[in-house]
């Protein structure tokens, strides 16, 4: 997100008089303050583990918002499809666990946000568009998510 701010900025979110090029060196940070990805994806699999009801559970909670979206249906049942096999859960975890938190995350935006965010993230997120900020289909409601923001 940060390096889509600085596209946004030009050259001048280069420029050291603005606190953009300090917020891009420390970007880093921000995923490994709680460990590595690895780490949380292992201690994903050591929960998993431990308890075994634990990822119905979890699916039990996202699958809460089926039936709000086709593309999250979809991608559910792709989670539920695929689930990696015991032998190959640590190969994969890093792939699987990324998909349980987009699909967590859609299932609380079909749940709690506005329909022209949840919209959004489904479509930007949840099919194959790029994983890159911006790759929005035409047609999602932009305008509709900026006045339904809350004020800060």
């Amino acid at each position: 997100m940060v390096a889509e701010a600085l596209e946004c900025h030009g050259g001048n979110g280069y420029v050291e008089e603005s606190p953009l090029p300090r917020i891009y060196r420390e970007a880093p940070l921000n995923s490994i303050w709680e460990g590595s990805g690895n780490v949380i994806c292992l201690d994903v699999l050591r929960a998993m583990a431990r308890e075994p009801g634990s990822f119905e559970a979890l699916l039990e909670e996202i699958g809460r918002a089926r039936g709000a979206d086709r593309r999250f249906d979809a991608f559910l049942a792709r989670i539920e499809r695929d689930r990696p096999s015991p032998e190959s859960m640590e190969i994969e975890a890093r792939r699987h666990v990324e998909r349980l938190a987009l699909a967590l995350m859609a299932s609380l935006l079909l749940r709690h946000a506005a329909p022209a965010l949840a919209d959004a993230f489904c479509a930007g997120r949840l099919e194959d568009r790029g994983a890159v900020y911006g790759t929005l289909p035409a047609g999602v409601d932009l305008d509709a998510i900026v006045t339904e923001a809350p004020p800060r």
